[in-house]
């Protein structure tokens, strides 16, 4: 129908040019003012010219063609067409016409409707190519959300620069915004027509513009996106509502993150303030993951000085560099020592005298520390025997240990370890003025040895992302959302206690491994495969963030509880520290019967 329609317009275009060069050609013949008698013959001219035109145009097939798609051919056909058809009418205009047809009238009305002709079909063709071109290019997009965050964006594909993608309406969960149109564009209705425009208007990406929704909202719509095919982009946050704040360039693809439905963490800022403003900071591991956004977190308090201390030279460097970069007021010291060294930490210890340790540096990785418990045991527990003494020692006010969910009901040596160090600060801090605390939490979405770098890495090679069983289930927590928890657990510190953090709700590998692929533009499966490998060394299906032994207690964070302590006595803890280091130049299994006769390791079973 579009195209019958098109060709009816070029038909009438057609008939108005070949008047228009009849008309013109008498009137430039006689400067402006035609004489009667000729009048008459432009006229019988016209009416001739126009049915010859027409028959040899539709002889040559000239209102049959796409002209959006015509070739150099196609326009020397018509030209014959014109040509054809203008020689027969002036041949029967001159024989029909008491006068003859001046020469000069008849080559102007020639060389006008050739050009107009060909000009026409040019320009058609030109403007074809264009809005085809556009058309394949352009991304079918939908807004989810009507609100005033949507209407901004809308407003947004108002811009030229804006051609590469075509809006086609809105969706918004508001049932009294049905039907109703922002800018012309209609609400459709909410989640449950996704699928039914994905498919009929092919969508290719959703942007989700509702940036005060909470957050297990926007997690759903986003599954939903990856369940219907469609790639869904997102409004950062409510900050981006601020008048002028919203445009194309603040959206962002979805992050993995995006997937964890779980609500901004709520910062006790005096609390913090109050034991970290004006005081000298020590953190350990200050080059990992964890340790560097202590770092990060910690600077804008204004500690008197930040110690930022770590075995590995270039992390070092490279977090040192970057916050006196974004902190240039802040005094930064950068120490390269390694906790396992008990003469080297006394000396830093001796020197900067900290107020409050952060202690993050430890092995975390538990395939690897499956096959060197003896390196587990130096530095999970030796390493933070050596920095809890110091701490103590050197009246450090506060010391907060990182711990891990893999230290509770332990099937690895890298969670025994950790169980230990728990174990040690808890009975050290019976005894000691310096409050120590341990904050317990799973794994953090980015750190060094996470899934999601690898599964990322898999993906970006063509696949297969593995997986170890389907079954594996995981809390998870973004880098920045663990570490304000873990300065805020230690503002509630009164010593001896483990904190634990809210993970929200646990995660499937599988699933997530399911979502990255599809966040990458791949389905899973068919063009990125998933294979299963099997469970590691020291793995479990699922993580625990509470012994049986241990209660919960509430702060007033709503994110943070509070582990009741074990207690163990002094003498046994001396004995089993002074048998781990006694086999610590032993064999493997030596080894892991020591650490499992003080910490029993579970034996898992898939």
């Amino acid at each position: 129908m579009v195209m019958k329609r098109s060709l009816v317009l070029l038909l009438v275009l057609d008939l108005m040019i070949i008047w228009f060069s009849t008309y013109t050609a008498y009137l430039f013949r006689f400067e402006g003012d035609i004489p009667g008698r000729y009048m008459s013959q432009m006229l019988e001219y016209s009416l001739i010219s126009t049915l010859l035109c027409m028959g040899f145009m539709i002889f040559f097939g000239m209102y049959r063609r796409m002209w959006q798609y015509a070739s150099i051919k196609d326009l020397v056909r018509m030209c014959q067409a014109a040509v054809a058809s203008w020689a027969l009418a002036y041949g029967i205009t001159a024989l029909l016409s008491d006068l003859s047809v001046p020469l000069s009238v008849s080559v102007r009305i020639l060389e006008t409707s050739l050009l107009l002709l060909g000009g026409v079909r040019v320009l058609w063709r030109l403007f074809g190519m264009r809005t085809r071109n556009k058309a394949e290019t352009q991304i079918p997009t939908l807004i989810f959300g009507a609100g005033n965050c949507g209407e901004l964006i809308a407003r947004e594909f108002m811009n030229p620069a804006m051609d590469g993608h075509k809006l086609v309406g809105f969706l918004d969960d508001d049932p009294s915004k049905r039907n109703l149109t922002v800018h012309g564009l209609r609400v459709f209705g909410g989640r449950s027509e996704m699928l039914r425009l994905v498919e009929s208007h092919r969508i290719q990406e959703i942007i989700i513009a509702i940036p005060s929704a909470p957050r297990k909202t926007i997690s759903q719509i986003i599954n939903l996106c990856l369940a219907v095919g469609v790639k869904p982009k997102i409004i950062p946050g409510i900050d981006a509502m601020i008048k002028g704040k919203v445009s194309f360039s603040s959206i962002r693809n979805v992050d993995v993150e995006d997937l964890l439905g779980r609500e901004p963490v709520k910062t006790d800022l005096v609390g913090i303030a109050e034991y970290v403003q004006n005081k000298v900071v020590l953190v350990t591991g200050a080059g990992g993951s964890i340790g560097s956004e202590l770092c990060r977190q910690i600077a804008p308090f204004k500690p008197e000085k930040l110690l930022l201390l770590g075995h590995g030279e270039n992390s070092i460097y490279t977090i040192e560099m970057e916050m006196r970069r974004k902190f240039p007021e802040l005094t930064i010291e950068p120490i390269i020592a390694d906790v396992q060294d008990r003469v080297r930490i006394e000396d830093v210890f001796a020197e900067h005298l900290p107020n409050v340790v952060f202690h993050a540096a430890a092995h975390k990785h538990v395939p690897l520390m499956e096959k060197n418990p003896s390196e587990a045991i130096k530095n999970n527990v030796f390493g933070t025997q050596n920095v809890a003494d110091c701490a103590d020692k050197y009246g450090a006010e506060r010391f907060v240990l990182i711990s891990s969910d893999k230290a509770v009901n332990p099937t690895s040596i890298m969670g025994a370890t950790k169980r230990i160090a728990e174990m040690y600060i808890q009975n050290l801090n019976i005894q000691s003025a310096t409050k120590f605390a341990a904050v317990r939490f799973g794994n953090v979405l980015g750190s060094r040895g996470s899934v999601i770098p690898l599964f990322k890495q898999q993906i970006a090679s063509g696949g297969p992302v593995t997986v170890t069983h389907p079954e594996m289930i995981r809390y998870f927590m973004t880098i920045p959302e663990a570490v304000q928890l873990v300065i805020q657990a230690g503002a509630y510190a009164k010593g001896g206690e483990t904190f634990l953090l809210d993970m929200g709700e646990p995660v499937s590998i599988l699933k997530l491994a399911e979502d990255l692929i599809r966040l990458s533009g791949f389905e899973p499966y068919s063009e990125i495969d998933i294979q299963f490998t099997g469970m590691r060394d020291g793995e479990k299906l699922y993580e625990e963030l509470l012994t049986d032994e241990e209660g919960i207690i509430q702060t007033p964070n709503e994110r943070i509880f509070i582990g009741k302590a074990n207690e163990i006595s002094q003498r046994q803890l001396d004995l089993e520290f002074s048998r781990l280091e006694r086999v610590l130049s032993e064999d493997s299994s030596t080894v892991r019967n020591a650490i499992e006769s003080f910490v029993p390791i579970l034996e898992f079973v898939s």
